[in-house]
């Protein structure tokens, strides 16, 4: 087990905060124990990104991207101690673990290709005046990343903050301290100048306390709601720190004229109850038709998730889906779908507690079409919401029915429907007959309203991780050529 230290200006030192331990929700066994930052270490790793600013932000792109590179190699070659961590802190099968390494490496390579494309400088030259438009990075990035993805996601905001110029101050998830710490053991093997990335270990207090230190010129975070809203308020009276929210979705899935239903109910498995249902892109709730159309998908979908594997990451054969994150996760799942029960939802297929463990869930369903007055909320795991509808109006109607904007899907062989549901959804993500959980890193993923602030990430996060600068330049000073009314000669 890691010693459970900081990382600050290339040294590994003891923090002086509250004490944290990571318990897995697996085996129930400590994964990273250790004194959380305390103010001091706060304000040391702040100082170390601020110094090692001006170099890194003078290095030429190229080596910058060098950096990168070996980082990935770093990865490969640790990606056993990482899949393994990854398993043991999130109860995520290693299939899956896998797939997030392999995420983290295709980063390097996106994000430089990126960057190369959103953030090219440009000139024009006219009468000897040379206009150009190039960008600067904001300074010291704070990031903070999230239990459900606790390799890939801060990655994508670290990755591209380096390689813009920014430094960066990387805060994981206190429920993913041991993930968080061996990735920062892949960077300090690449060989980053020290000070560039840093690593603080703690719960929200040290997160609100790095948000809003002076010396921190943005803040890049994935996460719920309600944490992203509280970093909002905090910074409020400071506009000139950027903030880049990424939070969850209460996302639709409709299924409407679908011909292949086996197919439709494989999608809408997969995306409602894939990394036990605690991606924010996860399908939250199923709209299809009060007939006879809908009574035969919903069937096949019982079906398709009776045939889900749940279990433990060391079960043979693999589960699909693990543990949630921890068992109190666990019992504030099962009360958000006893609430639903109370409302008046019918059972299709009960969300059951696996007796070998806590904090292992087996998927569930629930008609709620005649809830009045459902919560507009995000229940982060493995249960589906289940909406009848009379028409496709109403489907579209259902569907918009959230204050969030992350994701929306549509199964359907109508191309026509999939052009009214593209124009009349909001969300930052609409897919048709793919999961809602399909998303590639090549393109931008960010949602509207609840879901985020319009600083989407994914291939887009270039955007965030530095500012244009507008110049117009001349090699020689002299008089111009005519003056402006009013000024003697």
């Amino acid at each position: 087990m890691p010693v459970g230290e900081q990382y600050i200006d290339g040294n590994w030192t003891p923090g002086s905060g509250l004490p944290l331990e990571r318990l897995s929700p697996v085996d129930g066994k400590t994964t990273w124990r250790g004194p959380a930052a305390g103010v001091e270490q706060i304000d040391a790793a702040v100082h170390a990104a601020r110094n090692a600013l001006a170099f890194w932000a003078r290095r030429p792109i190229s080596e910058r991207s060098t950096y990168l590179e070996t980082f990935a190699t770093e990865l490969r070659e640790r990606q056993d101690d990482l899949i393994d961590a990854i398993s043991m802190e999130t109860g995520k099968p290693r299939w899956e673990s896998s797939t997030e390494i392999d995420a983290m490496i295709r980063k390097i390579p996106l994000s430089i290709t990126a960057y190369r494309e959103r953030r090219a400088a440009s000139e024009s030259e006219t009468a000897g005046e040379i206009s150009a438009t190039r960008f600067k990075p904001h300074g010291v990035a704070a990031v903070f990343g999230p239990f459900n993805f606790p390799g890939h996601l801060p990655n994508g905001h670290i990755v591209p903050a380096l390689l813009a110029g920014n430094t960066v101050i990387f805060k994981p998830s206190e429920q993913a301290p041991l993930v968080g710490e061996l990735t920062m053991r892949a960077w300090e093997a690449a060989d980053l100048p020290p000070g560039v990335l840093n690593l603080l270990h703690g719960a929200a207090d040290v997160g609100a306390a790095l948000a809003t230190h002076r010396g921190v010129d943005g803040v890049f975070f994935t996460g719920s709601f309600a944490a992203g809203k509280s970093l909002s308020l905090a910074l409020a009276d400071r506009p000139g720190k950027l903030l880049a929210l990424e939070m969850g979705g209460n996302n639709p899935l409709v299924v409407w004229n679908a011909g292949n239903v086996e197919a439709a109910a494989y999608l809408t498995a997969v995306s409602a109850f894939i990394t036990a249902g605690q991606r924010c892109s996860c399908a939250r709730r199923l709209i299809v038709p009060a007939d006879r159309e809908g009574d035969v998908l919903l069937e096949a979908l019982v079906a398709a998730t009776r045939k889900l594997r749940v279990g433990l990451p060391a079960d043979r054969p693999e589960p699909f889906l693990g543990t949630v994150i921890s068992a109190a996760a666990a019992d504030r799942i099962v009360a958000a779908a006893d609430d639903l029960l109370a409302r008046g939802g019918i059972s299709i297929v009960p969300l059951l507690r696996q007796p070998r463990n806590a904090a292992l869930l087996s998927p569930g369903i629930i008609d709620v079409s005649n809830v009045p007055n459902r919560p507009d909320v995000e229940i982060f795991g493995p249960l589906l919401q289940v909406i009848r509808v009379k028409d496709w109006d109403a489907a579209i109607a259902e569907a918009n029915n959230t204050s969030y904007g992350l994701c929306a899907g549509l199964l359907s062989d109508d191309c026509e429907l999939y052009a009214h549901f593209y124009d009349s959804v909001r969300a930052g993500l609409i897919n048709w007959n793919r999961p809602t959980t399909g998303a590639s890193s090549a393109l931008p993923f960010g949602g509207i309203g609840h879901s985020g602030n319009h600083r989407p990430s994914g291939s887009w996060a270039a955007d965030y991780c530095s500012y244009p600068v507008a110049s117009l330049e001349g090699a020689r000073l002299q008089m111009p050529a005519q003056r402006f009314p009013g000024i003697d000669a």
